[in-house]
């Protein structure tokens, strides 16, 4: 099959969506609504769909991966941020460093895993 991929946008949940809402835009994402219960979260040129829907199981065993030019300028703007006391359920885990790169870690308020990291390679 050929074709040009221009985008991936995963959908992910929210247990409390305006809640959600507040804590991606203040993490530097623009939003776009689309409807009531459903946004389009981007920055340049990606993005995902935040939905009001809360399934437990799926929230548990949601995760992104959001590639950033530099781990180490991308985890301290998010300490910057002070998201962990704004915003209950908010963890940080600080940058690891593996044989492919580096990464450091958030949960959002609803619990969903996001890595931001960086190949060496």
């Amino acid at each position: 099959m050929k074709h040009k991929a221009k985008s991936i946008r995963p959908f992910i949940g929210a247990k409390d969506y305006e809640l959600s809402r507040s804590f991606y835009r203040d993490l530097g994402f623009q939003e776009s609504v689309l409807t009531p219960k459903m946004s389009y979260f981007h920055t340049e040129g990606l993005g995902f769909y935040l939905q009001d829907a809360y399934v437990q199981d799926w929230i548990d065993n949601s995760m992104v991966f959001m590639e950033v030019d530099d781990v180490g300028l991308y985890w301290a703007a998010l300490i910057a941020l002070d998201l962990t006391s704004r915003y209950k359920g908010v963890k940080l885990t600080p940058i690891r460093q593996f044989d492919w790169g580096r990464e450091c870690f958030m949960h959002d308020p609803s619990g969903i895993l996001w890595h931001f990291g960086e190949f060496f390679n």
